[in-house]
């Protein structure tokens, strides 16, 4: 196993430390769903509340780094330092309707050296509070779950593959780009599948639990943790037109060498 560099231990007690709360949380949402008021606002305060124990936790431990944050948004800091990207709760509508399956995302991103916006991702953590499961990446170190290595799935063929993506819903998304891309994907794979939370979709990627991904209309905190992650675990992710990035997010395409090629070029058919 790599050792465990501060950068990563920073990120992951910030994302253990909040991850206890939303664990407490989730608890409490189940006996919400039947209430008059429902669940909703105390969600919302839920996800307020770990991006608020993430960022103590952080600005600690970095005082002189920015922040992209999805509640908050951008927290300008020394512009020669890195930022942390934040996703606090990936898989809200999971949580609200207790459903186990959400994570926190949390990575490190360079300034470019030309001073003109942000590079790479140097360091990433994904955390799954329920299942205690922690995926992290450092640029050039490899990827992993805990203490085991991760790659991403030997599966070369379509027929054999199962495939992740978000859907579209209300007010989100472009329908028709999305059924475009499904009818010609689906009847290609062993199966699509649709769990509600980007982040985690990557990381189990970089894990070869799932053969590939593919979305639209993500925010760079949803891709900025899992992009590395496939990266480090020996994958491929870009945009549609195949253009690699520092965080892919408007829209995304990950997978192994061999299946990444064909997604790339059903979606490409697909967009004509």
């Amino acid at each position: 196993m790599a050792a465990i560099s501060g950068l990563v231990r920073v990120m992951e007690r910030a994302a253990r430390k909040a991850g206890q709360r939303l664990r407490r949380d989730f608890g409490e949402v189940e006996h919400l769903q039947v209430s008059r008021k429902g669940p909703a606002d105390f969600v919302s305060k839920a996800e307020q509340a770990a991006e608020r124990t993430i960022y103590d936790e952080l600005l600690a431990a970095r005082p002189d780094w920015g922040f992209l944050l999805e509640e908050a948004g951008e927290i300008k800091g020394d512009p020669t330092k890195p930022r942390w990207v934040v996703d606090p709760l990936d898989g809200t509508s999971n949580f609200l309707h207790s459903i186990p399956h959400f994570a926190i995302s949390i990575a490190a991103q360079e300034p470019r050296a030309d001073g003109k916006g942000w590079g790479d991702v140097i360091a990433v953590i994904v955390y799954q509070p329920i299942t205690d499961e922690s995926f992290w990446a450092e640029k050039s170190r490899g990827a992993w779950l805990q203490d085991r290595r991760l790659r991403v799935s030997a599966r070369r063929n379509l027929d054999d593959a199962l495939i992740a993506t978000g859907t579209p819903y209300a007010g989100h998304g472009n329908i028709a780009e999305w059924d475009s891309i499904f009818r010609a994907i689906a009847p290609e794979v062993a199966g699509v599948r649709r769990f509600g939370a980007a982040s985690l979709d990557l990381a189990w990627v970089a894990a070869g639990r799932f053969d590939g991904f593919w979305e639209s209309d993500l925010s760079p905190w949803d891709t900025a943790a899992g992009g590395l992650l496939v990266r480090e675990a020996g994958g491929f992710i870009s945009d549609y037109r195949g253009r690699s990035m520092p965080i892919a997010h408007e829209t995304v395409v990950a997978s192994n060498d061999a299946l990444y090629a064909k997604l790339s070029k059903l979606i490409a058919g697909a967009l004509r």
